[in-house]
């Protein structure tokens, strides 16, 4: 998902690996900040999940746009992993738990706030597959400003029609379906099954398996997801759509590419959508294939601005180039497509494909898919244009606090993990300093972490020993401080002295300048060097996310 700036005018990953990031908090300077039990029981690992994988959900309701309100049931299936006799599940309030049933025998449930523990009365044998039956009702949360303050988009369309979406990224996705609301367990496949009026249309994640009709002038849409999913990847679309579609020729064969827009739409929609396939091709290209094959690409056209839910990405860009109609890079090239075509999907790699096991780590979803922007620029208009692209967007960074969050708590860190986190990125790409590697890199991150949950010492460690630099002082600088390192300089007599100032001690990062017609390298520290130049001026290559400061 893309946050909107204020600038802008607009375990299998462990416990440990967990804890390992949570020690280097020591170096972010943000201000200190209160969080409650809730904020814990909602962030953390608890007693009452650890125990108990997820393998299968089929989340079974009915949405009645006409009252906002919903009712049904989740089935929860999971691996007992160690035996234990409480179960977590999470459902936010407004919505309420009416009864859990396992082996058709009713459950005692105690609440605390959003959390709400199932105790178990059957035995929990080690290595078994276990369910339980989880129901609910009520009238879930409005969203204020979807997708940022996220829960259902109650809206008509032109035609006055309803027209309805869910988007919980962050808030998550308890806020209007009963599940494990925790990244760290993806369910390995689901079922989503959604009862609507007649004259409309569900469309949720993955494949659609069968249409229902009921005698009550209802409709109920059964969809299949094949792939592991996060949680607040799962998505209900309600409204009278209208469906075209096409074949894409990828790196893995043969994907379905689907398209459900609103009625009115259809032949704006059929022409804009073309860049649905090349992103596609672009992506495919610098990250590897697409991820989900097996339950096809869609674009679904929301009530909302838009978000990167698997499978089941949504549209509501107003069939505009740009963001809105704007280029968030102030240079010409974001409005060479269409921005929420492009950043939605490039979720699909990292977000969906990998996803962080920590919402600390957040970074991982967004620096990533906000770089992968100016990929797509690279891909069709060259290394130039994107990185006009990718500094032009450093407008919108505000340097407020880290880009990672608190951990075990279910905080973000700070907006700027979007262009600051793509500012870093392309930084090391210039460190690297061979595309071919990079391009490597990149595939081998989604290769190497298909379909799975990861930190971010992971991350680090992987580009590091990929690459074959130590870049762990470069992530600590960008990610978890707000300081921007300056290059500070004086030049006599043909002599350059220099070093690095605002960064963080042992900070190592080489870089490029130009004097008069020569370029070379030179590795700045927080101490005084000195190197002849036989130039009075010198240049810092731009593609370094830096500050310059000459002091005579």
């Amino acid at each position: 998902m893309f946050r909107k700036f204020s600038l802008i005018v607009l375990l299998s990953s462990t416990l440990f690996s967990c804890k390992v990031n949570a020690q280097k908090e020591s170096l972010l300077n943000s201000k200190q900040e209160n969080f409650t039990r809730q904020d814990t029981l909602r962030g953390s690992i608890t007693p009452e999940r650890l125990w108990w994988d997820l393998t299968y959900y089929h989340l079974d309701i009915e949405v009645k746009p006409n009252k906002k309100f919903i009712f049904g049931k989740n089935t929860i299936q999971y691996k007992v992993l160690q035996p234990n006799n409480t179960l977590q599940v999470d459902l936010q309030s407004p919505l309420k738990i009416t009864k859990v049933l396992q082996n058709g025998k009713k459950l005692k449930v105690v609440s605390e706030g959003n959390a709400h523990f199932v105790k178990l009365t059957a035995p929990q044998k080690k290595g078994s597959i276990q369910s339980i039956d989880v129901y609910y009702e009520g009238y879930p949360k409005e969203a204020i400003r979807a997708p940022w303050d996220g829960g259902f988009s109650w809206k008509k369309d032109s035609n006055g029609k309803h027209f309805v979406a869910t988007s919980c990224q962050g808030l998550g996705a308890s806020v209007w379906w009963p599940n494990k609301d925790h990244m760290y367990d993806e369910v390995d496949s689901m079922a989503i099954s959604v009862r609507v009026p007649k004259n409309l249309m569900n469309i949720s994640n993955g494949r659609l398996r069968k249409v229902e009709t009921h005698s009550d002038n209802t409709t109920t849409y059964h969809w299949f997801v094949n792939n592991p999913i996060n949680n607040y990847g799962v998505n209900v679309n309600i409204g009278d759509y209208v469906h075209f579609s096409e074949k894409y020729q990828g790196e893995a064969g043969e994907l379905d590419m689907e398209y459900y827009v609103l009625r009115d739409n259809l032949e704006k929609a059929k022409v804009h959508f073309k860049d649905a396939p090349k992103m596609m091709k672009a992506f495919e290209h610098w990250f590897g294939k697409y991820p989900f094959y097996e339950d096809s690409f869609k674009l679904v056209e929301v009530p909302y601005l838009g978000m990167e839910h698997q499978s089941s990405v949504t549209y509501g860009n107003q069939y505009e180039k740009g963001y809105l109609g704007r280029d968030l890079s102030g240079t010409g090239w974001g409005l060479k497509f269409d921005f929420i075509i492009i950043h939605e999907a490039g979720h699909e790699w990292f977000a969906n494909n990998i996803t962080n096991v920590d919402i600390a780590d957040m970074w991982i979803h967004e620096s990533f898919t906000a770089y992968s922007e100016n990929l797509f620029l690279d891909y069709y208009y060259g290394k130039e244009a994107a990185a006009d692209y990718v500094i032009g967007t450093r407008r919108n960074i505000q340097n407020d606090k880290p880009i990672i969050g608190k951990y075990d708590v279910n905080n973000e860190g700070s907006g700027d993990m979007y262009y600051k986190g793509a500012n870093m990125l392309h930084t090391i790409r210039t460190l690297i300093n061979n595309d071919d590697k990079w391009r490597a890199i990149l595939r081998g991150l989604n290769a190497t972490f298909y379909h799975k949950t990861v930190t971010t010492k992971e991350v680090e460690n992987y580009i590091s020993k990929k690459s074959g630099i130590d870049l762990s002082t470069v992530f600590d600088q960008y990610l978890r401080t707000t300081e921007i390192p300056i290059l500070k300089y004086e030049i006599n007599n043909g002599q350059l002295k220099f070093k690095w100032h605002n960064t963080i001690k042992g900070f190592n990062m080489p870089v490029k300048i130009n004097a008069a017609t020569k370029s070379f390298e030179i590795n700045p520290t927080e101490k005084w060097q000195t190197l002849a130049v036989n130039s009075d001026n010198i240049s810092v290559d731009r593609n370094y996310y830096i500050y310059t400061k000459r002091i005579n």
